[in-house]
């Protein structure tokens, strides 16, 4: 009996591009490791102040027995990211946060000579600065797919399971996590932990979604035809046009739509005025614009 040969099976190798997204990526968990650990050890664990989850967890833990608190993480973390490879993101889940919660968790106890520790005695100070850094780092490991675990993938399975609100899930996990803070620490650094977690939510949505520099406009008007005449002659945008009907007045209206920049709204709203002075106009923000027409 002959053996024959099995073909081997073609296995289709990365596209540059894709080769450049996964080196760009793992260079932001990096970075984003790297700033999360400088921010816990500059600004947070001096002072007993971090916003609830698995760090608020390892300080206690380091107060009350010592415990190094990078280990701590890790060996929390372990369960969390079993539990989320299982129920939120396969493989793909399981490497990048993985990755962030090895270099992240390690490096709180490896690099603590190499960042500075007391740097002021300002706790206020502390609370600020240590929220925009770790929501920064934070912000840096969304935007390339991974996450820090901790509560963040709790609060998502449950979610998942339970249909709760992701927000009241935070809420009652860190909450519970800042009042064990609070009975450690003192309530005075609970109050500062707050502060650090409200002010790193505000950093990571800055990094996730940028600077609103965008305005859309919504004009209600009788005049769309004059009205979107001036919008194209003055900031040479497209705009769509639906019509309504006035629910006081029972009169048909016409809503025009479009985004201008920031610095463009002003000058657009007083040329819409000028050419109906009856028009409704309402500015709203945004984050990003794509598509549609090219100037």
């Amino acid at each position: 009996m002959t053996n024959r040969l099995l073909p081997k099976l073609a296995v289709p190798r990365p596209t540059r591009h894709e080769a450049v997204r996964l080196v760009t990526d793992f260079a932001l968990l990096t970075v984003g490791a790297v700033l999360m650990i400088y921010a816990f050890r500059t600004f947070m664990l001096p002072y007993g102040i971090a916003g609830g989850g698995v760090g608020g967890l390892a300080l206690v833990a380091n107060d009350w027995l010592g415990l190094a608190p990078g280990l701590t993480m890790l060996v929390l973390n372990l369960p969390i990211l079993v539990l989320g490879y299982r129920a939120l993101g396969g493989t793909r889940f399981l490497v990048r946060t993985a990755y962030v919660v090895v270099l992240y968790n390690l490096g709180v106890d490896t690099l603590g000579h190499v960042f500075p520790e007391g740097l002021s005695d300002d706790l206020l100070l502390m609370a600020l600065f240590g929220g925009v850094v770790s929501g920064i780092g934070a912000g840096l490991v969304y935007r390339a797919a991974g996450t820090p675990a901790g509560t963040g993938v709790i609060s998502r399975i449950v979610q998942l399971r339970t249909g709760l609100p992701v927000s009241q899930i935070y809420l009652v996990l860190d909450g519970s996590v800042i009042a064990l803070q609070g009975l450690t620490f003192g309530w005075e650094a609970a109050l500062y932990s707050v502060v650090l977690l409200f002010v790193n939510g505000l950093a990571v949505d800055y990094v996730l979604e940028g600077p609103s520099v965008v305005r859309t406009l919504t004009v209600v008007t009788n005049q769309p035809d004059v009205v979107s005449a001036v919008v194209f002659d003055t900031m040479r945008v497209g705009v769509t046009e639906w019509s309504a009907t006035g629910m006081y007045t029972d009169e048909q209206r016409h809503i025009l739509f479009c985004t201008v920049s920031r610095a463009e709204a002003p000058r657009l709203v007083e040329a819409i005025q000028d050419a109906d002075p009856g028009a409704f106009t309402v500015i709203g923000h945004a984050h990003q614009r794509r598509g549609g027409l090219v100037r």
